[in-house]
């Protein structure tokens, strides 16, 4: 790995290091407190052990799925360790960088050939010694296999609600979810008027024989939006009426 357009630190030097932190939710980067508690962990270590903090990287509502390197912040990571500006790289948490084994142990195998250290505070790990890169090899194997687990009990919860009857998803148009709870404590739809009032209109202008087209035409005519704003399109009309022909 080369590092251009910025001098290594000497021995003597502090070594410079750049913080990254995420969180994987839009309302989490809203409320920005999990990223203000992760940057204020990360710099007291910081200053424990006497590094300089270049900058403070973050990757807000961002999937930790999502390899590093297509992330904004991650990129910005890359960027910092590839041109030499930093010693090391600083996560509160493995799973804050890496979701997945083999994106882990390629990016930092690749930061090992540079010199740039990984410090992982919640583990303790430090990939400049041999110690601490055998930890993160063991590490990111099972952060993986929390992942996957999580997909698989999703999947299978998942399955189960749908062989109770439970709808899932999003409501679809002509319904709209309630704050209301039903005995299992999951929230319950109920009519979104306007839309039911769409959505018959829909169906008996399908019943006279008109066109999937000649229906966009008279919903535009008629002023009716689509749930999100956007516009008609045959393709809409046709999921809106298989959709409630099925649930007959």
């Amino acid at each position: 790995m080369s590092k251009r357009n910025a001098p290594k630190s000497t021995p003597s030097a502090a070594p410079r290091v750049c913080i990254y932190v995420r969180v994987s939710t839009a309302e989490q980067a809203r409320s920005g407190l999990s990223l203000d508690a992760q940057v204020e962990k990360a710099r007291a270590y910081c200053a424990f052990k006497g590094f300089t903090v270049v900058e403070v990287v973050e990757d807000a509502g961002v999937s930790g799925g999502i390899a590093l390197a297509r992330r904004p912040g991650g990129a910005r990571v890359r960027e910092l360790v590839e041109t030499g500006a930093v010693d090391a790289v600083i996560a509160c948490k493995l799973d804050r960088l890496f979701r997945d084994a083999a994106d882990c142990l390629a990016e930092t195998k690749a930061w090992d050939s540079g010199g740039i250290g990984l410090h992982l505070l919640d583990l303790g790990i430090d990939t400049t010694s041999a110690v601490g890169r055998a930890f993160l090899t063991v590490a990111a194997g099972f952060a993986e296999l929390e992942k996957n687990l999580i997909g698989e009990r999703t999947v299978a919860a998942l399955g189960q609600l749908r062989a109770q009857g439970v709808r899932l998803g999003a409501a679809p148009f002509g319904a709209r979810r309630t704050h209301d709870a039903d005995e299992a404590g999951r929230l319950t739809w109920e009519a979104a008027q306007d839309e039911a009032d769409a959505v018959r209109t829909m169906l008996d202008l399908r019943a006279q024989g008109m066109t999937l087209r000649g229906i966009v035409a008279e919903l535009d005519r008629l002023g009716v939006a689509t749930q999100r704003g956007g516009r008609w399109t045959p393709m809409t009309v046709k999921r809106i009426l298989d959709r409630t022909q099925a649930d007959a």
